[in-house]
């Protein structure tokens, strides 16, 4: 293969509110985490492990306006992006690095009126950076991918 990818895709658990960052010139980032799970059982104890992944998820412009609208911490939510690595400098001058997930597509998983506090969501649970409504859920798909899979015969 002569190209490469760079693609993520999670589901998962804001744990905060989408924080805004505004630009001269109109430009808009919003920034909130998000929390992955993941759960299985340790082979030589029998425990039941839980691991979880933070993620910190960047969104612009006009999708970050409305993950703002309508996020809210705890909200579930599947994302779609790439990996970007940022190099910076703190206080004392050590070089630090940051790993985000630039977000290209969202839709949001919360049924609504079990939002976070304070949140109305409307009738547009989805949408890309070009505010463009995305086909049936990620969610929805998987079920009924499943429930097709139950009906045959042998």
């Amino acid at each position: 293969m002569t190209g490469t990818l760079n693609k993520v895709m999670l589901i998962g658990h804001t744990g905060d509110d989408v924080k805004m960052h505004y630009f001269e010139g109109g430009g808009v980032i919003g920034r909130f985490p998000l929390a992955t799970n993941e759960t299985y059982t340790n082979k030589t104890t029998g425990e039941r492990v839980n691991n979880t992944e933070w993620h910190n998820i960047v969104v612009r412009n006009k999708a970050a306006e409305i993950c703002e609208k309508y996020l809210k911490k705890g909200d579930k939510v599947y994302i779609e992006g790439r990996i970007k690595t940022r190099k910076w400098q703190d206080d004392q001058g050590n070089e630090r690095y940051s790993t985000e997930i630039q977000c290209t597509e969202f839709t949001f998983l919360t049924p609504k009126g079990e939002s976070g506090p304070g949140a109305q969501p409307q009738n547009s649970p989805s949408a890309t950076p070009e505010s463009k409504p995305k086909n049936d859920s990620f969610a929805n798909q998987s079920i009924a991918k499943d429930e097709e899979e139950d009906d045959l015969p042998f």
